[in-house]
């Protein structure tokens, strides 16, 4: 038996219909869009003003900053309008809605594409595959056009085979399955492997700092009693600075799964309500879909947040 699902044009489930219930909606998206378009301008000022945020990987983080900013400054403007009375979904905001939709199936995407390129690169330097890294950098248009070219790509196909309406703070596909089908699956699965990637990566760097430190115990019992000195960093040998070395990387490394971790979060009820409404043809309750809308719009302000903290960004402001 076949079963298969509308991609055609309709009343999004997610799309309140009371003014009362549009403004309050709305004005919360509102508000999270101007924390994202914060989050991601101090990103971007962040790159301009600090030299030592300037190298490879920070270009590329530049380009999910950008992102960000234009994707919560799209959805700035649609909450405005419906704040202020100019309903996205009304017949004569049909042009906006469309371009609204469009915008928005661009960089919500895009935005996937930035984080699994930065992924890809970072494990290539810290598993120190040279040829891998190297080539990156040298066809740095290769991980700039790959996200823009990728998410216009589907952000066409999505125009002229359904098209985009209200959904509420904003217009994207009213469609669940169509957002199902065309976001969340390629989404998780990109999740899916950075978990898998940087696990991998966690593991290689926890099992070579055992090795060092098992080197540095046998080389100090050997030394000891012989009058030489125990290795400090300084000593013969030479083992403990690579030791330390290690520390740093799988410090780093661990911090890296916050990445995954903070999206497998982020994008866990959004998800979670995409599968039940269209399994059940229902709408979620309109508290539960504001929260799930603001979850997707604070992807600015989470990425500012982790990587200010793990990429030196909020000590370079401080110092």
């Amino acid at each position: 038996m076949y079963v298969g699902f509308d991609i055609a044009p309709r009343t999004a489930l997610a799309a309140p219909t009371e003014p009362f219930i549009i403004r309050a909606q709305s004005a919360v998206i509102l508000v999270v869009s101007l924390l994202s378009v914060v989050g991601g301008g101090w990103m971007v000022a962040s790159f301009f003003v600090f030299s030592n945020l300037r190298s490879f990987r920070h270009q590329l983080i530049l380009g999910l900053a950008i992102s960000d900013c234009v994707m919560a400054i799209n959805f700035l403007l649609s909450s405005s309008m419906n704040v202020g009375g100019l309903w996205i979904g009304a017949p004569e905001q049909g042009s906006f809605c469309t371009f609204n939709g469009y915008m928005t199936q661009v960089f919500v995407i895009q935005t996937d594409y930035w984080v699994f390129v930065i992924a890809v690169y970072t494990y290539f330097v810290l598993t120190d595959q040279k040829r891998c890294s190297n080539w990156i950098q040298a066809h740095p248009l290769v991980p700039w056009v790959l996200p823009w070219v990728l998410s216009i790509a589907w952000a066409s196909v999505g125009l002229g085979v359904t098209g985009y309406g209200d959904i509420g703070a904003w217009c994207w596909f009213t469609s669940d399955e169509v957002r199902l089908l065309v976001n969340f699956v390629p989404r998780w699965t990109i999740i899916s492997i950075m978990f898998l990637m940087y696990a991998r990566l966690y593991f290689l760097l926890f099992r070579a700092h055992r090795r060092l430190v098992s080197l540095d115990d046998s080389s100090s019992r050997n030394l000891s009693g012989s009058g030489s000195r125990q290795l400090d960093g300084s000593g013969s040998g030479g083992r403990a600075v690579p030791a330390r070395h290690t520390r740093k990387l799988k410090r780093l490394a661990r911090l890296m799964l916050l990445y995954p971790l903070a999206y497998a979060v982020i994008w866990s009820l959004p998800t979670g309500i995409r599968i039940y409404q269209s399994a059940s043809g229902q709408s979620a309750p309109w508290q539960l879909q504001t929260v799930d809308k603001a979850c997707i719009v604070l992807q600015g302000l989470v990425d500012a947040i982790i990587y200010g903290a793990t990429e030196s960004s909020l000590s370079s402001w401080r110092s």
